[in-house]
């Protein structure tokens, strides 16, 4: 259920939210959104592999995965579903005043649950769970996410997601 106060409704158009820290903060355990679709496509498969310099069959050989997989042809990498988190959090979450920069702190917990079909649309589904201040001016912010699979019920992956947002000095 999306939970549609005005930080959500701001962040969903084409006018991104300008909140402060201090209502972000207030935000923790109401706060989520999805964010717009982006299709998986072979061609983004395969530049994946290229810079990942994984090219396992399951992803990059259309024929072979086809006969010799479960998944009726190629998948998506689990670190592509996973990469997209960064578009689809930039997609709906308000700018914070006096942002200096926010930085991926890391995950504390990935689980893969799905295989994504080439071809298939992702968007992610972003929750607000905490963001406390570790000291002045720096402010770590623990998000649930799940990659969600167009027409499937469950998702390609879920993750407890940290970001660091560090605000201007004075």
């Amino acid at each position: 259920m999306l939970i549609r106060h005005p930080i959500y409704l701001a962040c969903t158009g084409n006018l991104m939210g300008m909140i402060s820290i201090q209502n972000f903060q207030a935000q923790a355990g109401k706060w989520e959104a999805r964010s717009p679709w982006v299709e998986v496509t072979q061609e983004l498969i395969d530049t994946f592999a290229d810079a990942t310099l994984d090219h396992q069959f399951i992803h990059v050989d259309e024929k072979r995965a086809k006969a010799e997989t479960p998944f009726g042809g190629t998948i998506a990498h689990g670190f592509l579903s996973l990469s997209l988190l960064s578009k689809f959090i930039s997609d709906v979450i308000p700018q914070i005043e006096n942002k200096e920069m926010v930085i991926n702190y890391g995950f504390d917990k990935i689980r893969f649950l799905m295989p994504v079909p080439s071809g298939s649309r992702l968007r992610g589904h972003i929750k607000l769970i905490e963001c406390n201040e570790r000291k002045p001016g720096e402010y770590l912010s623990r998000y649930d996410v799940a990659v969600e699979i167009d027409n499937i019920e469950k998702p390609a992956l879920v993750a407890e997601w940290l970001g660091l947002t560090i605000l201007k000095k004075d």
